[in-house]
């Protein structure tokens, strides 16, 4: 499935640079980090709120650009585009980048049309504001993110908990995108995504007269209940559109309980969100509270699994 990464979900990973802070209990046992460490002879050089991010090579930045260049020999193979996750290694979206470094990021992204880039952030507060402020010194017309949503890009949020899920959610769908989904790795409690899972309706004052406040704010609409939030104008739908799920892997790993899996495979399931169920964890407990036996460090052989567990979709 992964044609230039580990990461079963993606077909190629690229870094623009390294390094990030830890902003919540999901980054605790952060690989990237640990990475770091052990290239940086035991102390993470570029972790943590003072520390510098370390930019990639050029001939880094120029592989993506062979990646766009075999596009029709990939999708020969496979029928469809290709992925990049952007970045394993930082977050796009982290307030300690240089800002120039973004932009430089947004015209790569422009320049290969033909990649499916995936976005995924802790900091998805951030995201909105950060492009529109990259979109604005590049010479494409535009100067709002929320004009014109590039066709190419998937925005993601990492939700670990219901905490993060009711923080964090509601600012990912009023996040212009193409497609966004999230990535619930590391599990580390049940989540209830039932009120951000039904599509939601957004409207303008021109086309709806129950949104009072346009253009500087629209209606958005979780099922029975509805809210209103800044900037939401010109943009017509927001939806979760993909789930990740799996359990912590590494050392320090934290047990995830099968049944937290579970009920997110069953929550997508009845509102026909495709779900791509990662890995059980180093540590999954079954509904006893036992753990669960599997032969691997991160619980990813797909026969070892329940067979409720067994989905890997992706979005069509």
């Amino acid at each position: 499935m992964s044609e230039n990464s580990k990461i079963e979900w993606t077909d190629h990973t690229f870094n623009p640079w390294e390094g990030c802070q830890k902003v919540g209990p999901g980054c605790d046992h952060c690989y990237a980090e640990t990475r770091n460490r052990r290239f940086g002879k035991g102390i993470a050089v570029n972790w943590g709120p003072s520390a510098p991010r370390r930019r990639t090579s050029p001939e880094n930045w120029g592989t993506p650009k062979r990646w766009n260049d075999a596009h029709e020999s990939f999708f020969a193979l496979h029928g469809r585009r290709q992925r990049v996750f952007c970045a394993s290694l930082a977050d796009v979206f982290d307030n300690a980048v240089d800002p120039t470094w973004r932009v430089d990021l947004l015209q790569l992204i422009a320049d290969t049309p033909n990649l499916d880039w995936l976005l995924l952030t802790k900091r998805i507060g951030n995201a909105h504001a950060m492009l529109d402020d990259a979109l604005g010194t590049l010479s494409h017309g535009l100067t709002r993110w929320a004009d014109v949503p590039w066709p190419n890009v998937w925005i993601g949020a990492t939700i670990t908990s219901q905490e993060e899920a009711d923080r964090d959610i509601g600012k990912l769908l009023m996040t212009p995108a193409r497609r966004r989904f999230l990535s619930m790795e590391p599990l580390l409690g049940p989540v209830d995504l039932q009120p951000w899972l039904d599509p939601i309706g957004m409207c303008c004052g021109q086309e709806m007269e129950s949104c009072p406040d346009c253009p500087a704010s629209a209606e958005w609409i979780h099922g029975p209940t509805t809210e209103y939030a800044e900037d939401g104008s010109g943009f017509s739908s927001a939806e979760i559109d993909w789930v990740i799920v799996g359990g912590e892997s590494g050392h320090g790993a934290r047990p995830t309980m099968l049944g937290w899996e579970e009920d997110i495979v069953r929550q997508c399931q009845t509102a026909g969100v495709p779900l791509f169920v990662k890995q059980l964890g180093a540590r999954p407990m079954n509904h006893e509270g036992k753990p669960h036996a599997i032969s691997d460090r991160k619980g990813a052989i797909q026969t070892e699994w329940p067979e409720t567990l067994r989905f890997r979709e992706f979005p069509r």
